[in-house]
């Protein structure tokens, strides 16, 4: 027999899936901006955040009330509790593909510095990962969090290969390029840390289904399934 608060926890599900779509989308449009040179489409990721902003306020609040109707306990409260949590990292990451718009408004009116390769790269990456992350909230599958955590070692080195890139062949080389590139290595510092968030969704999937913290614990996921 289905309880109310089940169906309260389906909807919440539901709005976790939408703030992800939103982050991830927001992510994407970002850096096609930049490799498109597109001003207005870096401007409509700008002006879109307000709707992830209150989206997520939306999501803090039905939290909150589920606890304070419901008062659950033990897997529910941590269900709750971690779609609190990966609410505010999702809100947080779209705050990060703002970043990477802004970044392109400075870019777009001058020269191409270099062909954008390992930057859509990481950009690919980052999508993927708060994917997964979202989809092994949903599903509770500890099997796609740890699949995101792995994936985080791929982002540092894609950013590492941006930077040594920029730093060596460019700024090094021609101190005029500076401006330019550092855009460039802030761009891929974003996407880099929009990882992190992802991989801190996924320590909080591992948390919600098995009650067990594995944050600044990696070894607590060795030799688990």
């Amino acid at each position: 027999m289905e309880r109310h608060i089940d169906q309260e926890l389906k909807a919440l599900n539901q709005d976790i899936l939408r703030m992800g779509a939103l982050a991830e989308e927001a992510i994407y449009r970002s850096v096609e901006a930049l490799k498109n040179r597109d001003p207005q489409e870096a401007r409509n990721v700008i002006d879109n955040d307000s709707q992830i902003d209150r989206l997520e306020l939306d999501v803090d609040e039905h939290c909150v009330d589920l606890i304070a109707r419901f008062q659950p306990m033990a897997k529910d409260l941590r269900f709750i509790a971690t779609g609190m949590k990966i609410n505010a990292e999702l809100e947080r990451i779209a705050d990060i593909a703002v970043d990477i718009a802004q970044r392109t408004l400075e870019l777009v009116e001058k020269p191409l510095l270099k062909p954008l390769v390992d930057i859509p790269r990481l950009a690919a990456v980052a999508q993927n990962m708060v994917k997964l992350s979202i989809d092994a909230f949903v599903q509770g599958d500890i099997a796609l969090a740890k699949q995101v955590l792995s994936s985080d070692a791929q982002a540092d080195q894609l950013r590492n290969a941006i930077q040594k890139e920029l730093v060596d062949n460019y700024m090094v080389k021609d101190g005029a390029t500076a401006p330019r590139a550092v855009q460039l290595l802030l761009i891929a510092r974003f996407l880099e840390r929009i990882c992190d968030h992802t991989t801190n969704i996924a320590e909080d999937v591992i948390y919600m289904v098995q009650a067990e913290v594995v944050r600044h614990h990696p070894e607590r996921l060795e030799g688990q399934n």
